[in-house]
């Protein structure tokens, strides 16, 4: 009978027995190395992040106006990405064309590893793996929540429970209460409630707060964060600057069509680096001066004052301020 190392020789070729026993302590090291090693390696594969959605020269027009202007972008698994920009920026022809709902004119499109311009059966089954949950909508005000919910499930393979639902976006008391009677923050709980039934791996929000009291966003917020602590990955667009910087991972700026930058909230448009203002009053007349070292300053103007020093406010560029100067905006205008 052949040995094992013999099977692999050419038939020509003869192997004495020395030969192949010297094989087998390198067969078992490489062994040893790959039960070693495997393990860990899976385990750093599996705690690297998954993109969700790729997009790259990403270009639509109407007519002669460019409303995408080669967007890239990349979102990664289990994060809250803001896509910000001003009105006719191409904010909502970029996220209806990620949704599937408008056809792009050229460029490479990726969301959970399908492209969103499928058709038939692939269509459904990418339909069955997103959540969306639009600006405005309009609902049967004479259902009542558990109807409503209870039959967009059936729309979906994998629906969540209606009534676990229903408690997750704060509806628990109000499930046999027709629509119709609903606040305005109920009525938007109940969108993120149809959004996330049929349980998305990619969840988009458009304005989700909009109209909302302060209250009433902050507790949305807390929604939108459990949402992300499970494990959905959320694309949200807001007029909010103070909501993206709540909410968001990263962020996107996006004007004319074009990405100017992806950042984290903290760090978009070199805020974290920016000078700092700092700000007192001496003799009745308010004073400023710009700083990269605000403490220094500050220490300063306490010898001088010999104590405490009247009105001081230290201060960094908001996210506003940051993003009004990145999309060339000022007082609502543009510049």
């Amino acid at each position: 009978m052949p040995s094992s190392c013999s099977s692999i020789a050419s038939p020509d070729v003869p192997i004495s027995r020395s030969s192949c026993l010297g094989f087998r302590p390198l067969g078992w090291f490489l062994r040893g190395l790959i039960s070693l090693f495997f393990p860990i390696l899976r385990a750093q594969w599996q705690d690297w992040p998954m993109s969700i959605i790729e997009v790259r020269d990403l270009r639509k027009s109407y007519g002669t106006n460019f409303a995408v202007d080669g967007v890239d972008l990349t979102i990664e698994a289990g994060e809250i990405f803001a896509l910000l920009g001003p009105n006719g920026a191409g904010k909502t022809t970029t996220v209806e064309i990620l949704e599937g709902f408008r056809n792009r004119d050229s460029g490479d499109v990726s969301v959970l590893g399908i492209d969103p311009q499928v058709r038939g059966d692939s269509a459904r089954d990418f339909r069955d793996r997103i959540g969306i949950v639009l600006q405005a909508t309009s609902d049967a005000g004479d259902l009542k929540v558990s109807e409503t919910v209870g039959y967009f499930s059936h729309y979906y393979a994998g629906a969540k429970d209606p009534d676990e639902v229903i408690e997750a976006v704060g509806l628990g008391e109000k499930k046999n209460e027709l629509i119709r009677s609903l606040s305005g923050g109920q009525r938007r709980r109940l969108d993120v409630a149809l959004g996330i039934i049929g349980n998305p791996e990619l969840l988009f929000l458009d304005e989700p707060t909009t109209g909302f009291d302060p209250e009433a966003r902050r507790a949305f917020w807390g929604l939108i964060r459990s949402l992300r602590d499970a494990g959905t990955t959320i694309l949200l667009t807001t007029h909010y600057l103070d909501e993206a910087e709540a909410l968001a991972d990263r962020v996107a700026v996006i004007n004319k069509g074009r990405i100017i930058e992806v950042s984290t909230p903290t760090a978009l448009g070199g805020r974290a680096t920016s000078q700092a203002r700092v700000i007192w009053e001496f003799d009745g007349v308010m004073h400023e001066e710009l700083t990269n070292e605000p403490t220094s300053v500050v220490s300063r103007l306490a010898r001088e004052f010999d104590g405490e020093i009247p009105k001081l406010l230290v201060s960094r560029p908001t996210l506003e301020d940051i993003y009004l100067e990145m999309v060339g905006l000022t007082n609502g205008a543009e510049s």
